[in-house]
This record gives structure tokens, sequence and C-alpha cells, in this order.
């Protein structure tokens, strides 16, 4: 069990940042690197890369169903279980990457060159993701390695994974996109053959430290590697909800951005400026979501009921402090930091405006994702999938009106961050005080 001093919490959540922050800067320079490279394959790798992470989202959305389920049982002390959700989430996860894969190979072409108002755009995404979407079968090991890993609080693992898939992306970006050491330039192929390289050797890495390591005995991992009907079942209660989550967010924001490019390639490339600096803000949000959901299986698990609000004020009070910082230098240097991800001075000028706009919007969602995750780690994932269905039909219906209908400039746009946060805390915060959450049984 994990105790609830200051220092344990950030012991959990610290490496997790660390690894958000490794992977925000592999972000960064695949797209610094593209937008040196040419326009239009930074801005198709932008798109494109979204509608990979609406898949590959989809898939962590069942890996946290495996990390809620591995957390409840540590609380309850049920370590022989552990072993079997490991085992079944390997084979759940493999029957969703194939059939993604699948969609990624023979839909989803036909898809983008039907929606997007510039062909060679669409023919950039289609050469990326044909690359990308090997990466969905790394995923398989990847996500289920990490989930135990967060399950038991053993983040350092997770980070040292990310340092290797950090450092390997870069240089295979530098190698790949530019064609270095005698190779051909690949563009916007290389660098997604790189990130899909990268993430190969980082799942070898979790999978070796398992199989090595004194956690394959404890926790009985790879003694049942078989298709178990009572452990699918628990994971697919818990984990579809977050699943479906996870498609609903990064599909609706796939759609923002697809209205956008429709706007103009100036909108297209500004808002993919701000995409890529936004997940350099998201980086305590994520390191504290995780963690909230492992403390909050945990505690529930071993029926301290009463920690419960102490874990939710604690973990607040950290991301509180982490966003300020981060908050207070994006506004401090902002052509520094846009300028990391495109020097082109014609964008720079729009790119701060949103960029100072929608810093606000980051606080509120560092709080509220808190209450979020906290319905998540109690293991009511129904609930939370009504709430982003919620979310993400106002958001939805928010930026067509802005979009399509009243034809905002694209600062005004980006105004929806907040209507969907404060939709998303609203409604969290309401479900919490109003319904008898805690007594979930998993």
């Amino acid at each position: 069990m994990l105790d609830l001093k200051y220092k344990s919490i950030l012991k959990v959540a610290l490496p997790l940042m660390v690894s958000s922050f490794i992977q925000a800067v592999v972000l960064i320079t695949d797209t610094a690197f593209l937008s040196r490279h040419d326009t239009l394959s930074y801005d198709a790798a932008g798109n494109a890369g979204l509608l990979f992470m609406t898949l590959f989202i989809a898939m962590t959305g069942m890996s946290d169903g495996t990390q809620i389920l591995i957390a409840r049982r540590i609380g309850q002390n049920k370590l022989k279980r552990v072993g079997r959700i490991f085992g079944t989430t390997l084979i759940t996860l493999g029957g969703l990457a194939l059939t993604f894969w699948l969609i990624l190979q023979f839909l989803v072409p036909s898809f983008l060159i039907s929606i997007s108002k510039s062909i060679e755009i669409a023919n950039l995404q289609i050469d990326f993701l044909n690359y990308r979407s090997y990466a969905l079968f790394l995923g398989v090991f990847l996500l289920s390695s990490q989930a135990f890993f967060f399950a038991t609080g053993k983040t350092k693992i997770v980070l040292f994974s990310s340092i290797i898939v950090a450092f390997s992306n870069i240089a295979l970006d530098w190698i790949l996109i530019f064609g270095k050491f005698g190779l051909p330039s690949m563009g916007i192929t290389g660098a997604a053959l790189a990130s899909t390289i990268a993430e190969g050797m980082g799942a070898i890495f979790l999978l070796s430290y398992l199989l090595f390591g004194k956690q394959k005995k404890k926790y009985h991992l790879f003694s049942s590697i078989a298709f178990k009907i009572d452990s699918f079942k628990e994971l697919i209660k818990i984990g579809s909800p977050i699943m479906l989550q996870g498609i609903f967010a990064l599909g609706t924001w796939t759609v923002f951005f697809i209205w956008i490019e429709q706007m103009g390639e100036f909108e297209l490339t500004v808002s993919q400026n701000i995409r890529s600096i936004y997940f350099l803000a998201f980086i305590p949000i994520w390191g504290f979501s995780t963690t909230t959901k492992t403390y909050i299986s945990q505690y529930i698990g071993n029926k301290k009921l009463d920690d419960l609000k102490k874990i939710q004020k604690r973990i607040q009070l950290l991301t509180a402090l982490f966003l300020g910082v981060i908050i207070a230098l994006s506004v401090s240097f902002p052509y520094q930091i846009i300028s990391l991800v495109n020097p082109e001075e014609v964008y720079l000028d729009k790119t701060k405006e949103i960029l100072y706009f929608i810093s606000g919007s980051t606080m509120i969602f560092g709080l509220f994702s808190v209450y979020f995750q906290t319905i998540n780690g109690s293991g009511n994932t129904f609930a939370t999938l009504i709430i982003e269905a919620i979310c993400v039909g106002v958001y939805i219906l928010s930026a067509y009106i802005l979009i399509k209908v009243l034809k905002m400039d694209i600062l005004w746009v980006w105004s929806v961050e907040y209507i969907y946060f404060i939709t998303l805390g609203s409604l969290s915060f309401g479900y919490l005080k109003l319904f008898n959450w805690k007594q979930k049984e998993i």
C-alpha cells in the first residue's frame, strides 16, 4: 500500500511527469524537425498523429482498466489475481491492435481523401499512418507493462523506458527525416518510422524487466498468459468505458483539427503549434491523473474511505503548484517556446496570442481532472463515460458553431477548451457529491 505523505505522492507522480516531459520533448522534436523539412509535412503529421493517437488512446483506456484492477487487487492483498489480469490484458490488447491496424490500413485512406481540403496533405497523412500503424502491435506490450508498473507504484521503470524511447526517437528522427549516414531523406515517413522503432525499444525494455525482475514471481506474471473469461469480463467492465472515453475525446479533437484544416493552412499551422505546446502544460496533469487512479483504487480496496478526500486535496495542491510554474514560463518566454516548435515568423504572433488565451484552461483542467480520475479509480468508469460523452457533445457543438456558423477568428475558436474543461469539472464534482461512488465492487 502507498502512504499519503506528499513525498510518497511525488515519488509516484514525478517519474510519470518526467516521462510525460520526455514524451513532450519527443513530440516537439518531431514537429521541430518536420517544420524545418516542409510545412505541409508538419501539418499532415499533426492531423495524422491525432488519428493514430485516437486509436492508441483507446488501447490505453483498456490498459487503464488493467491499472485500476491490479491496484484494487493489491489493496485487497490478492496478488495471485494480478498475473491473470495481466495475461488477459495482453490478449485483449492484441485483438484491439489488429482491429485498429486494419482500420488504418484499409478504411482511413479513402476517408482522408474524401474530407481533406488539400489532397497533398491527405496523401502525406496516408503515408505517415502506413508506417505508424505498426506501433499498435508494440503498444500491446508497452501498455500492458506500463499498467502493471503504474498500479504497483513502480513508476521509475516507466521513466527509464521513456528515456530510451526519447533518445532513440530523436536520433532516428534526425537520421530518417533528413537522410543522414547515406540514407535517403524520408521526410514525414521517416518521422513515423522513427517513432515506431523507438517505441519498440521501450516495449522491449519493459518486458525484459518483467521477465527477469522480482515482480514476475511475486505477482505470478506470465504464469497464465491465456484467455480467462472472468478476468476478461472484469477488464471489459472497467476498461471498455475508459477506452470509449479516449475515442470520444481524441476523436473529437481530430474532428476539431479537420475543421480547422478546412479554415485554411495558416489556421491549421498555428493550431498545430498550440497542440504541441499544449502537451507541455499537460505534463503534471497526466502524472497526477495516473497517480490519482492508483491511490483511489488501492485505498478503496483497503477500505480506507476516510482518506479519499485527503488524497484529492493533496494531489490538487501539487497539481496547482506544478501548473503554476509551467504557465508562468509559457507567458514569460512565449516566443522562445514557440520557436522550438516552429520558427517561422509568420505564425509567431497569432500562436502567442492563443497561448496566452488558453493558459488558464490548463489550470482548470488540472484541478478538475482529480475529480474525474477519482471516479475512474473507484471503478465507476461507466459514469465517467457518460460524463465524457456529454462533454464531447458540448465541445463538438461549440466548435461547430464557432467554426462553421459564426466563422470566428482562430483565437476565439480555441475558447472551446474552456467550455470542455468547465463542463467536465462540474459534472465530475456533481457526481461525487450526489452518488454513492465509494462502495463500488470490482
